[in-house]
């Protein structure tokens, strides 16, 4: 029987153990994880969603969500950042509060979570969507939308989850849950603007 890997919650307890001021780049997390590398890129993406910031977070997390996105997207194996963005990452002391924080939403989620339907995660046309959904929800996330932060990001970070602890069904939820934010923005967008069209008309 085959042990199952170290989960998400253990592997941030393991990041966050050291020097707070430490900056954990993102390309050190692409080395070390491997396999799990868009999920632990997708994770430190979503990290500013949770942790209060000069700048809004969208404006951080949203751009690389989208990257991700489009690297999935084109059903890349491995994720790719440039020289310049992988020598950038949070600082430890940021992991270590976002740790604090959920640790015990973790610990209750890792009871249900388990790899299983790794289909819906390594097939092509499932990590063709999951890009979409991502690229579509970075955006959405990059815009100064007020009070979205915080639900977008839980949504993506069960996309994140899911990706790290290879859990279709999780993925799946994901999905519906994505899917539906994306097209109930779409339809409000074009609400507006169909109103903004009319009373300039």
């Amino acid at each position: 029987m085959t042990a199952r890997p170290i989960t998400t919650y253990a592997l941030l307890h393991q990041l966050a153990d050291g020097p707070p001021g430490d900056t954990l780049s993102l390309q050190d997390l692409m080395t070390q994880f491997h396999r799990r590398a868009f999920g632990m890129l997708l994770l430190a993406g979503v990290l500013p969603a949770f942790i209060p910031l000069p700048v809004g977070a969208g404006a951080v997390s949203g751009p690389l969500v989208m990257l991700i996105g489009l690297q999935l997207l084109l059903t890349l194996r491995r994720p790719w950042l440039p020289r310049w963005l992988g020598r950038r990452g949070p600082h430890r002391s940021a992991l270590q509060r976002f740790v604090a924080r959920t640790g015990k939403a973790f610990q209750w989620i890792e009871r249900w979570v388990k790899p299983r339907l790794d289909v819906l995660i390594a097939h092509p046309l499932a990590t063709f969507y999951t890009g979409l959904l991502l690229l579509a929800l970075g955006f959405l996330l990059s815009l100064p939308i007020p009070f979205t932060n915080y639900p977008f990001g839980l949504l993506l970070l069960a996309f994140a989850v899911a990706l790290i602890e290879r859990d279709g069904i999780l993925m799946a939820v994901a999905w519906g849950f994505g899917t539906a934010t994306t097209l109930a923005f779409g339809l409000l967008s074009e609400a507006v603007a169909n109103w903004v069209v009319q009373t300039l008309g």
